[in-house]
């Protein structure tokens, strides 16, 4: 009778236990990753300026709590409803925020942008500009504003009244917007003198670059649109710098030094507007002269320092002035094989080496007003860490974060506090502030928003790479239910290109959520991060340099061996998975290691690198006619005679980052050679299926992995 209560008592807990575990859905780990399962945060924390107190949203972001770092007890500051009814505004979020001063805010809508005074609770219009306009950038105070529409720059000042910067009727010619295709660090192409009374702005004739067409199929018939897409090898755009001058209403120009189709990045101003400081890279990217430009007549002043190497220079910080009453200036450089902070006079005299880390750098938060600590981001010695440090102008350097993780950090003004927000591994997400002596209090943690749901578990490891020295990354996801006496099929999800990094020391580890569906299919999800990804510094990355994939093939290679080892990996059902250069990847090795993977499913891939455009692809592979032996060692159209396993491959019918020109020579070359292939385009999206179509392209890509890996 208690064999049978006992029993009884244990079915029940077991369906219970069950029932209280739900089964996330492919839709839910494609959509609700950062919605429904996002973590806990202080979300639009923000310091309030030159104060020791800071602000940050709750209810959707309607409404803004205010604290002091002293005591940290948050109360209402002021709600959308209040702003709405002043302002005769219907604003939905407090998202985008900025500060005018620490009593005033900036609240925009439709083109209209209104100072908000948080004491008198009165507001006032300041700027009205079209609702067309782009690219909007405010001056330090917040009256004046630049933007753009079309192809051309304008301005507003405190009269309101719209002037034109530049005025180009020759749409090939583009101003104030990002240039070189949003490399070297570029993100904008606007940039105003410290004390607004110029501007700086890109300019670029892309007129004689090519035209690439686009098949619009929301119209009757067809349309085909036309962007510019430079080829490598091929003629590419010509940048110049204007400085317009706003009380005289003059614009000076300055053009590169070497070929007029160098590039020209990395812009800055000095504190005292007399001079703007700019990197001048050549085409071949491997020789960077930082330049100094009187500011009022665009004249050469002096080279502050050359950089040269025979795999690349990629300049990607502007000159960092941590003392607006000083021209001395911080410059990044990984010359030295890392990332580093170098301080130099602005007459390009080095004043001192602050930082000679053997791990990367990634970029300068702030510095306090004094200008004696810098603040920055850098991996430490684990990369997949993303860690806060300070230095003051002696070198002294000091670990801010006392926590392993990815770390984001905000500095108030005058550096007695530091706002620090993290997860790693065992953390979904946790808000602190430190203290000037470093003593942290703790301000949210999250739940783990997975409770309750079925999750399996993931390993970082490392292995050795193909050098058989340098140690490299690896993620292996496990079914909840996973039971090492059984053998799994294994999906390898690959990238394994420069600027990006898969595995990462923060919650699921990096992983997408879809991953961890996958494993409760009954597979093996399994990463790693091959020489060639970010964040391991200079010779780690530059291996590929004019062979793109043959180390990081090697590698990935070498996560196959690993996999093999393991007592409960089927080594006869592998898979392999990749967008982008992960599809150059998922391509390459289909064609390149033909018995190794059953499977494989190739999104927007290179499939050939001389279809790509010039500023990334160059830099990596140079042109043909230096490298031809280069590029048609890593052309796939070159392997497809070797196609053993099944392949899909997929493409946006509008990308324009990897045009669909590479998949469909690709399909022409297995027509040729007469191998069957799988090919699915997304019909007008670009090179990330987006939305909810990006449940069809996750559903479509697991199906076949599934259905083909048997």
């Amino acid at each position: 009778m208690n064999k049978r209560i006992l029993l009884l008592l244990s079915i029940f807990i077991t369906i219970f236990a069950t029932a209280q575990n739900k089964n996330i859905t492919l839709e839910e780990s494609v959509l609700q990753q950062n919605r429904l399962f996002r973590a806990d945060k202080l979300v639009g924390f923000q310091w309030i300026p030159n104060t020791n107190k800071y602000v940050y949203y709750t209810d959707a972001a309607s409404k803004m709590m205010v604290a002091s770092a002293a005591d940290n007890k948050a109360t209402e500051l002021v709600n959308l409803t209040e702003i709405n009814s002043v302002l005769n505004t219907k604003l939905k979020s407090f998202a985008g925020l900025t500060w005018i001063d620490n009593n005033t805010i900036l609240v925009t809508e439709n083109g209209r942008y209104f100072a908000y005074s948080l004491t008198s609770k009165s507001g006032k219009n300041i700027q009205e500009i079209p609702t067309t306009a782009e690219n909007i950038a405010f001056d330090n105070t917040t009256q004046n504003v630049a933007f753009t529409e079309k192809n051309n720059l304008y301005f507003s000042g405190k009269t309101k009244e719209k002037i034109a910067i530049t005025n180009n009727a020759n749409e090939g010619i583009i101003s104030g917007q990002s240039i070189a295709r949003n490399e070297f660090g570029i993100n904008n192409g606007i940039f105003w003198s410290p004390k607004s009374n110029f501007i700086a702005f890109y300019q670029k004739d892309q007129i004689e670059v090519a035209d690439y067409p686009l098949l619009d199929i929301t119209e009757i018939p067809g349309k085909l649109e036309n962007i510019k897409y430079p080829m490598i090898g091929q003629k590419s755009e010509k940048p110049r710098v204007g400085i317009y001058n706003i009380e005289n209403n003059t614009t000076v120009y300055i053009s590169p030094k070497g070929k007029q189709d160098d590039y020209l990045t990395n812009v800055s101003w000095t504190p005292d507007e007399k001079y703007v400081v700019i990197a001048e890279l050549n085409r071949g990217q491997n020789d960077m002269n930082l330049n100094l430009y009187n500011a009022r007549t665009g004249n050469f002043v002096k080279t502050l320092l050359n950089e040269k190497n025979s795999n690349w220079v990629e300049p990607e910080h502007p000159a960092y002035f941590p003392n607006n009453k000083s021209n001395n200036f911080i410059w990044i450089s990984e010359k030295d094989g890392f990332n580093n902070l170098y301080y130099y006079t602005i007459e390009g005299k080095l004043i001192k080496q602050l930082t000679a880390n053997k791990f990367p750098i990634r970029e300068i938060i702030s510095s306090n007003t004094a200008g004696s600590e810098i603040y920055f981001k850098a991996t430490g010695e684990n990369g997949t860490n993303m860690l806060a440090y300070k230095v003051d102008l002696k070198g002294k350097q000091t670990l801010i974060t006392k926590d392993l993780g990815v770390h984001t950090v905000v500095p108030n003004s005058d550096g007695n506090y530091f706002f620090d927000e993290y997860s790693n591994h065992a953390t979904p997400s946790k808000s602190l502030l430190y203290d000037k002596s470093l003593k942290a209090t703790t301000l949210l943690e999250s739940k783990n928003k997975y409770d309750g749901y079925v999750m399996g578990t993931a390993e970082i490891k490392t292995i050795k790479s193909a050098d058989g020295t340098t140690d490299l990354f690896t993620r292996l996801i496990k079914p909840s239910n996973f039971d090492a006496s059984k053998k799994y099929p294994v999906l390898v999800y690959v990238y394994g290109g420069p600027h990006a990094q898969m595995i990462t020391n923060s919650y699921l580890d990096g992983a997408n959520l879809w991953m961890y569906w996958m494993a409760e299919q009954g597979y093996l999800v399994f990463t790693v991060d091959n020489r060639g990804s970010d964040n391991r510094g200079f010779v780690f990355e530059s291996v590929i340099h004019g062979r793109l994939g043959v180390n990081e093939m090697e590698d990935q290679m070498k996560g196959v061996d690993y996999l093999k080892s393991l007592s409960y990996v089927d080594g006869n059902r592998l898979a392999v998975h990749g967008w982008s250069f992960g599809g150059f990847m998922t391509t390459s090795l289909m064609l390149r290691k033909p018995d190794t993977f059953k499977v494989g499913v190739a999104g927007g891939p290179v499939t050939d690198w001389k279809y790509y455009e010039v500023m990334y692809g160059e830099r990596y592979m140079d042109t043909p006619a230096e490298n031809q032996k280069g590029f048609d060692e890593a052309s796939t159209l070159n392997y497809v005679k070797d196609l053993k396993g099944k392949l899909l491959l997929i493409h946006g019918t509008n990308d324009d980052t990897v045009v669909m020109q590479q998949n469909f020579a690709l399909v022409k070359k297995f027509v040729e050679a007469q191998k069957q292939v799988d090919f699915f385009p997304y019909p007008m999206h670009k090179h990330n299926v987006q939305g909810k179509d990006r449940v069809h392209l996750m559903k479509k890509v697991l199906d076949y992995v599934m259905e083909n890996n048997k």
